[in-house]
């Protein structure tokens, strides 16, 4: 089966540089336009079903991707946003100011930070996304799956598949509305496009050439 792992558009946090967590931030209009420029760029990808993250900045996006192809978008809380605790509506500036140790550990060393008062680590959001994904791995033999999700859901179940610990999460990148195709054959998953986000210059540009 086949993955293609998307990640929502722009919002005006991501603009702002703003913690956005869970908090549950709208597109942009910049966003909306490259989601619906995704949306173009797999309109002629066979996809069999889609599943987002039940956060709208997600949904919406893989909304616009789903419409194409007449069908409906599943929910899965696994795909959820990592929960950053007091630092989600918060400036990354600010961060810096009131919890400076923890926020430089996060940008060397993010695999040993618990995000405060109530947040994830990454080996949270690595369990719950890598359960999801052995799942639709079970279910959907043969099938192409259109999954939407975020930044550091994205880098976490990507870092995982790779059989890298959370010490890479920087290592890896996901833009908005980037396209990673991911591919599991005989037991073993592998990276087939990572990070793909030409459909925002022109379209069907690597895609393709994955092999869908």
């Amino acid at each position: 089966m086949k993955v293609l792992l998307i990640r929502h558009g722009e919002t005006t946090w991501n603009i702002e540089g703003r913690y956005q967590g869970q908090e549950d931030t709208p597109l942009s209009e910049r966003g909306r336009k490259q989601g619906l420029l995704l949306a173009e760029a797999l309109r002629k990808i066979p996809i069999d079903l889609c599943i987002s993250s039940p956060l709208q900045r997600s949904y919406q996006t893989c909304r616009f991707c789903a419409d194409l192809h007449g069908l409906p978008v599943a929910k899965d809380e696994r795909l959820t946003e990592i929960n950053h605790g007091s630092w989600e509506g918060v400036l990354a500036g600010d961060i810096a100011k009131r919890y400076p140790t923890e926020f430089a550990l996060w940008h060397t060393q993010p695999e040993k930070v618990q995000m405060p008062d109530g947040g994830e680590s990454l080996e949270d959001v690595r369990r719950r996304a890598r359960a999801a994904f052995d799942e639709y791995a079970a279910k959907h033999e043969g099938k192409t799956v259109l999954v939407a999700a975020h930044d550091a859901v994205n880098k976490a179940i990507i870092c995982d598949l790779l059989g890298l610990d959370m010490s890479h999460f920087w290592q890896i990148k996901q833009d908005n509305t980037c396209v990673n195709v991911l591919e599991y054959t005989g037991g073993t998953w592998r990276v087939v496009l990572l990070n793909s986000t030409q459909h925002l210059g022109f379209l069907f540009s690597g895609i393709e050439q994955a092999g869908l």
